[in-house]
C-alpha cells in the first residue's frame, strides 16, 4: 500500500470552468453588498435619520475624499454584476435555454 499517493487530484491539474466561477463570484459580490447594506444600517442606527437631512453631511460624506468615490464605483459594479448574473441564472434555470455550450 502506497501511503504517499494523493487522495484527490492536485489543484494544478484541475482546470476551472466558467460555470464554476460564476456562482463563486456571485456569492462574493452578494456578501460584499450585504456588508455595505449592514454598514449603512449601522450608521443610521448610530447617527439617526436626522443627519441625512443636512447638506453639510452630504458634503462631508460624499466629497471628502477620492476613496469614497472609488468605493461607490466598486459597489455599483458589484451591484450590476450581481443583478445581471442573477437574471442570467434565472433565465438559464427556468427558460430551458442553454447560454453556455458544453465542450466534449
Amino acid at each position: 500500500m502506497n501511503i504517499l499517493r494523493p487522495l484527490s487530484p492536485h489543484l494544478p491539474i484541475y482546470k476551472p470552468q466558467l460555470t464554476s466561477t460564476f456562482p463563486i463570484s456571485h456569492r462574493i459580490s452578494g456578501a460584499f453588498l450585504a456588508t455595505i447594506v449592514l454598514f449603512f444600517y449601522l450608521i443610521c442606527l448610530k447617527m439617526g435619520l436626522i443627519c441625512f437631512t443636512y447638506e453639510n453631511f452630504y458634503q462631508f460624506f460624499f466629497y471628502s475624499s477620492k476613496l469614497i468615490l472609488i468605493s461607490v464605483e466598486i459597489t455599483a459594479l458589484a451591484l450590476s454584476y450581481h443583478l445581471y448574473n442573477g437574471v442570467r441564472h434565472l433565465l438559464t434555470d427556468f427558460s430551458g435555454f442553454i447560454f453556455l455550450e458544453e465542450k466534449d
